[in-house]
This record gives C-alpha cells, structure tokens and sequence, in this order.
C-alpha cells in the first residue's frame, strides 16, 4: 500500500531553528535555574537519547512546562527569519507532485509553525499541523490523526531528527525515517534502528518509495 501521509518533525528537520532553540533556552538559564550548555556539551548532548538530554539539562519536571512554554513565545520573536533545512522546499514539493498528504506534528506552537510556513511560502504544502503542548507525546497527537483520517498504519511515515520521534513511530507500529541534519546525531539515531536514516532532504524520496517496495513484497 501506498505512503499516503508522510507526518514531519518541525525543528531540525524542517525548520533550521536548532541553535536559535539553543540559544533562548541558554538565555532563561538564570531565570529557571539550570546550567546553560556550553559549545562542547552541545556535541555530546547529540549523542544521548531525548530523555538523557533531559536528565542531562538538570531541569526539573515541575519548571518543564513552562521552560518550553517560554521557549516557544521567544522563538516567536525570531521564526518569520529562521530558514527550511537546505533543499527541503525541493523535496516537499515533490512529495506533494507524487499526490502525498504532508503534515506535521510538533511540540512547537502551532503558530510558530504557521509563521514559519508563510515567510518561507511553504503553506500550501501541507494539509494539517498539530501542535502537542509537551515534549513527549506525539504518539497520542499522531494516533488521533489516524483515526480521524482512518488511515491504516501502513499509509502512514513520520520522519524526525530526534530519538524520541523513532519511539513515537515504533510505539504506532508505523514506519520511521530518522534524519541526521537534526538535532540528534547520526550514531545515536542508528542506535534506534529506524526503518531508514538519511542524511540529505533529497534522499527522502528514494526512502518513502523504497518502503513502498517493501510492503509489497
């Protein structure tokens, strides 16, 4: 059966927001009480799965939710300015010419995402985005989705920069592809085995109709 829903990640794997992410979440150390993250602790928080980096963070559970809420109202201030992923408008106009539903599903605001779509002329792209309100939790987002949608879980790829994304993906018993310009490095997200890791947009693709074989066989 066909990928008829291919369901994006946001940041790092569309929107080239990492190190602006980086650098507000640095600035409300003080504020939230946690160690900002030098330029070598970035490397190797790269390395560790999403719920390590938290751990990692030394933010506590209680202070999350709001970190991330102030988070996303910062980056308000920046997206209209922030980039796509080198050659990702490319790919997802074809993916959209191959008749493929693009959506993305994000822990960012949904207006984030909406600004960044329209100062980028990525709008017409996509036929939904759902915005989840905490970091870890895409999978009740995504299942939602499907029934509203009645897709069946083989129409259905998620494709993401993080570790969490690929255990979003497995827990749906959906097809992942793990992208390496992200967040996550590639080491750590080969560690996941997701059905396919790339390492350029261009190679989504190959990736989505070689699944496609493989269900046929």
């Amino acid at each position: 059966m066909a990928a008829k829903v291919i369901i994006f990640d946001f940041d790092g794997t569309i929107a080239d927001t990492i190190s602006t992410i980086v650098a507000i979440t640095n600035s409300l150390a003080g504020k939230f009480g946690y160690r900002p993250i030098t330029s070598d602790e970035l490397v190797e928080l790269k390395n560790l799965n999403s719920h390590q980096i938290l751990q990692y963070s030394g933010i506590s559970n209680f202070k999350l939710p709001f970190v991330v809420r102030k988070i996303k109202a910062e980056l308000n201030r920046e997206i209209q300015v922030l980039k796509p992923i080198r050659d990702m408008q490319a790919t997802l106009t074809e993916l959209k010419v191959q008749d493929r539903r693009l959506g993305i599903v994000t822990s960012n605001s949904k207006k984030n995402v909406t600004s960044f779509l329209r100062s980028n002329n990525l709008c017409d792209l996509f036929d939904f985005i759902h915005s989840n309100s905490t970091l870890f939790g895409k999978d009740k987002v995504i299942k939602r989705i499907l029934n509203l949608e009645k897709l069946a879980l083989s129409e259905v790829v998620y494709v993401g920069d993080e570790t969490r994304d690929i255990e979003v993906a497995k827990k749906l018993n959906i097809k992942a592809i793990a992208v390496s310009w992200g967040f996550s490095s590639r080491e750590v997200l080969a560690k996941y085995n997701p059905d396919f890791l790339i390492h350029h947009p261009s190679e989504l693709i190959k990736a989505v109709r070689d699944l496609e074989s493989l269900k046929k066989i």
